[in-house]
């Protein structure tokens, strides 16, 4: 199947312009932590052999704002957890960035809060605690779907200090971001060690509707780079290791659905996909 599709978006970008073109890539005005280089890293070798040149913009760290300014042809790509409103806004580009583990959340709390998680066995009793979540995240929705209390915050910096004072319980945090996270903000802060949030969730490369050559060039490179290995080694120099950290087979997983996740998900190609 992958063969194929690269077969046919090959064909596709035969007439793509031979000059320079710049584009513009959202920047957010925060501290950018690893996995930031790391999606920055993959954008810039998929479109390495394309006449794309890109320039950095800076942009409000809001999900949905950065995303309104693709609509508005503001931007040229931007990245973000999918879901069914923001894949009418901009092009989604197919490829879990992550590997779905943006919907695999292990828990931040205060640090002397660390027993009580260790005491819960059934998911209905994490569902009595009160998480605290973006205002504007997927992840607010998929929880307060899913029966979990949830405190939406607009301020990414205020959801750690609330944590950390517990006015709430606990701060789900994936996989990928939370050893980052911890590193910043962490005095007074702990990753649990005994438990995981689960449910199928895709982050991606989003592109101006007005680039559809653009969003067929980076497919192309994000696939090449899948079938080369070339993904899969990026991968595993950012997150492998803090990943063997977290022990996730040994966590007590509670599976959660994800009514937000579009049908066209490539939930069949499991290559795509981390396997723990």
């Amino acid at each position: 199947m992958i063969r194929l599709l690269v077969v046919v978006l090959t064909l596709l970008l035969v007439a793509l312009p031979c000059q320079a073109s710049t584009i513009r890539v959202a920047k957010e005005q925060r501290t950018l932590y690893p996995r930031d280089h790391y999606l920055y890293e993959l954008l810039s070798a998929a479109l390495k052999n394309t006449p794309y040149q890109t320039e950095l913009i800076s942009v409000h760290p809001h999900q949905q704002r950065s995303l309104m300014q693709l609509s508005r042809g503001q931007l040229d790509i931007h990245w973000s957890m999918t879901s069914t409103l923001r894949e009418k806004i901009a092009i989604p580009v197919r490829i879990p960035l992550f590997k779905g583990l943006i919907g695999w959340r292990v828990l931040l709390v205060a640090s002397d809060s660390e027993q009580r998680f260790v005491n819960i066995k059934m998911e209905n009793e994490l569902k009595r605690l009160l998480a605290v979540q973006g205002h504007d995240w997927p992840d607010a929705k998929i929880l307060m779907n899913n029966g979990y209390r949830v405190k939406p915050l607009p301020q990414y910096e205020a959801m750690f200090s609330l944590t950390k004072s517990q006015r709430v319980g606990y701060f789900p945090r994936s996989v990928i971001e939370v050893h980052d996270e911890l590193k910043q903000f962490g005095h007074g802060l702990a990753i649990d060690k005994h438990i995981l949030l689960k449910y199928p969730a895709a982050f991606y490369f989003f592109v101006n509707k007005e680039k559809k050559e653009l969003a067929t060039a980076l497919q192309l490179g994000l696939l090449k780079m899948q079938q080369s290995g070339e993904f899969d080694t990026i991968f595993s120099r950012y997150f492998t290791e803090n990943l063997s950290k977290l022990e996730l087979s040994k966590r007590r997983t509670f599976e959660l659905e994800n009514h937000l996740l579009p049908l066209q998900t490539p939930l069949e190609e499991q290559r795509f996909w981390y396997k723990k």
